[in-house]
């Protein structure tokens, strides 16, 4: 076994790298591959914006020439250290077959890269944008994911742990059935919070109009979240390629924003599911791939809420109800029968705790992972 560190430039060793996975979960009906251009630009060090600023390599264990079993990607993602005053290495796309000697292998050189960019920790998984799905799934194999979100073999977690990695972060995803409806006193506190505070929810009728958007949910992001612990300002390239992927799954009647005055001060993200697509067309666009997915768009029944949140200023006042009340009316609104909350941090306890008692079975986790290197 030998661990090679790919020339990206190079499509025979990209490939072999792309296609890993799909021998992997060639039997596992629940897995979702990736859209194979989105997959592919993650390793174009021209394209992505990622690498304006920060840096990765990209390693393939192969048990012998041509056979891989084994992949890890590394980062440097100096806007994260710069921004957080860290010095931390992110792992990310990690698929493997069950062998320990391999994983060793793959984490050790992932180390060594670190280390010589004089970083001294690593965490993950986690990729290149704060919209790459986070985290190792440790509960819920038996479901399908939401579109974007990781799945993986049930073997991964004790794999990442024999490597020397402890749990530092769990997220958790809930479910919710398309005929729930919420207590009646959560819409009237939403009611009353748009009239005491002077919000207002502004919904889209089209992609264009959710695109003139785009630089004020960028500032509402930077201010509000990315100034976080653990965040990092998204820049406007960076903003621009997320808008593209973003907006072309977009139904403008599932994007809903707060607004104090002209200011936006809340959003709820919520996207049909197209995982079932993206599993009959194995993640190609073309020649015909992209009008199933736009077929599915249609038809599909599952609803993903990909982002909810509110600036803390309301989040005492009644925000928070505000978004539940929304959330509750995309669900319906749109006819979906069931109604996937993507990646809530189990840190966010107030929330969690809040959404259990509105009925939200919490029925998937995932699981980060760090090391001192």
């Amino acid at each position: 076994m030998r661990i090679v560190e790919i020339d990206t430039r190079n499509n025979r060793q990209v490939e072999a790298f792309l296609d890993l996975p799909f021998r992997l979960y060639r039997d596992v009906p629940q897995w979702v591959p990736p859209l194979r251009h989105e997959a592919r630009l993650m390793l174009d060090r021209k394209r992505h914006p990622f690498f304006r600023h920060s840096q990765a390599v990209f390693l393939l264990a192969e048990e012998r020439p041509g056979r891989a079993i084994g992949r890890l990607a590394v980062l440097d993602n100096r806007n994260y250290n710069e921004f957080n005053k860290e010095r931390t290495a992110f792992f990310f796309l990690f698929e493997c077959e069950e062998n320990f000697d391999a994983v060793g292998a793959l984490f050790e050189a992932g180390f060594a890269w670190a280390r010589e960019r004089e970083l001294n920790k690593m965490h993950g998984p986690q990729g290149m944008t704060p919209f790459d799905g986070l985290g190792m799934l440790v509960r819920g194999f038996e479901h399908r994911p939401a579109f974007g979100i990781p799945y993986n073999l049930p073997y991964y977690p004790t794999l990442v742990e024999a490597a020397g990695f402890h749990t530092c972060g769990e997220i958790v995803c809930g479910y919710l059935g398309g005929s729930y409806h919420l207590p009646e006193r959560v819409h009237r506190v939403a009611q009353a919070v748009q009239r005491r505070r002077g919000l207002r929810v502004v919904r889209y009728r089209s992609r264009r109009d959710l695109r003139a958007l785009v630089p004020q949910l960028q500032q509402l992001y930077n201010d509000a979240l990315g100034g976080s612990p653990g965040g990092v300002p998204l820049n406007d390239e960076e903003v621009r390629t997320l808008a593209d992927q973003l907006l072309w799954f977009a139904d403008p009647r599932l994007i809903k924003i707060v607004m104090k005055d002209e200011q936006p001060v809340g959003f709820l993200f919520a996207y049909p599911d197209v995982s079932a697509a993206v599993q009959r067309t194995r993640g190609r666009l073309w020649p015909l791939g992209w009008l199933d997915l736009l077929l599915e768009l249609r038809r599909t029944k599952w609803v993903n809420i990909n982002g909810a949140g509110i600036i803390e200023k309301y989040r005492g006042l009644g925000g928070t109800a505000l978004l539940f009340s929304e959330l509750e009316k995309s669900v319906h609104e749109g006819g979906f029968a069931h109604a996937d909350l993507v990646q809530v941090g189990v840190e966010n306890d107030k929330m969690q705790r809040e959404l259990a008692e509105l009925g939200i079975d919490f029925y998937k986790m995932h699981r980060l992972y760090e090391r001192e290197i």
